[in-house]
């Protein structure tokens, strides 16, 4: 695994054919940070964690992670990213233990089993170890995802939509989870439409609309009020970008 403290996003477009699905992006984060990409369906959101991901080269421009890119250590940036996305890539047909420690051996974890005991707990799942996950509700099988995500202590963590189909305490459980990461000094990037959860954990907000970023605000407040103001401005497609707070 390589270790980094930085994430730069230089000047990065990613093109499928004529579609442009990401139009010269620029952004960083440190460690210590969580940010959220915020913006419409086809706003670019997924294509940038998949370009972040390293599961899609740029078209243009460069990703850094530290002082390393993708294009040159891949495979072992890639030992340093937790990825949660749509699909949660957990095997119903195991325990969540079993999954914890095949994901955990695919990742050479020096104590598999450790690894995984400790993972239960953080998930809250200690006492449903050895039950099958196809029996688990939505946000017990979100939970252990998200610590298959964490189960190789990544550098990055990025998450597509995490709070998805969860209830109230589901989701408050996960945003405790992700400020503990941010307070390990993580770097998390995540995308989302639950602004009233966003606004709680976000120590910065990348607005995207239609492949752009149109506007980067720090620490936001009044998040849903923010956004909406401006996505309604004439130029909320223009590429403008503006960043508030230091």
């Amino acid at each position: 695994m390589i270790p980094f403290d930085t994430l730069v996003v230089d000047d990065v477009s990613r093109h499928f054919g004529r579609r442009r699905a990401l139009s010269r992006v620029s952004f960083h984060a440190g460690r210590g940070t969580i940010l959220g990409l915020l913006g419409p369906n086809g706003a670019g959101k997924s294509t940038l964690l998949a370009v972040l991901a390293t599961l899609l080269r740029p078209s243009s421009g460069t990703v850094r992670y530290g002082g390393h890119d993708a294009t040159a250590r891949g495979a072992s940036l890639r030992a340093a990213i937790g990825v949660l996305g749509h699909d949660l890539f957990l095997y119903p047909e195991l325990t969540a233990r079993e999954n914890l420690e095949f994901f955990a051996g695919l990742y050479a974890v020096r104590d598999v089993r450790a690894a995984a005991q400790e993972a239960l707990d953080q998930a809250g799942l200690a006492d449903r170890a050895d039950d099958g996950v196809a029996g688990f509700s939505r946000g017990m099988r979100q939970r252990l995802a998200l610590e298959r995500a964490l189960i190789h202590r990544p550098r990055l963590l990025l998450l597509d939509e995490p709070f998805t189909g969860l209830d109230d305490a589901s989701a408050a459980a996960l945003g405790r989870r992700l400020l503990t990461l941010r307070e390990g000094g993580a770097i998390v990037v995540l995308a989302t439409h639950d602004l009233d959860i966003a606004e709680r954990l976000l120590d910065r907000a990348i607005v995207l609309r239609e492949g752009r970023l149109v506007e980067t605000v720090d620490r936001p407040e009044a998040l849903r009020s923010v956004y909406r103001s401006i996505m309604s401005r004439p130029d909320a497609a223009s590429g403008f970008s503006r960043t508030d707070g230091a």
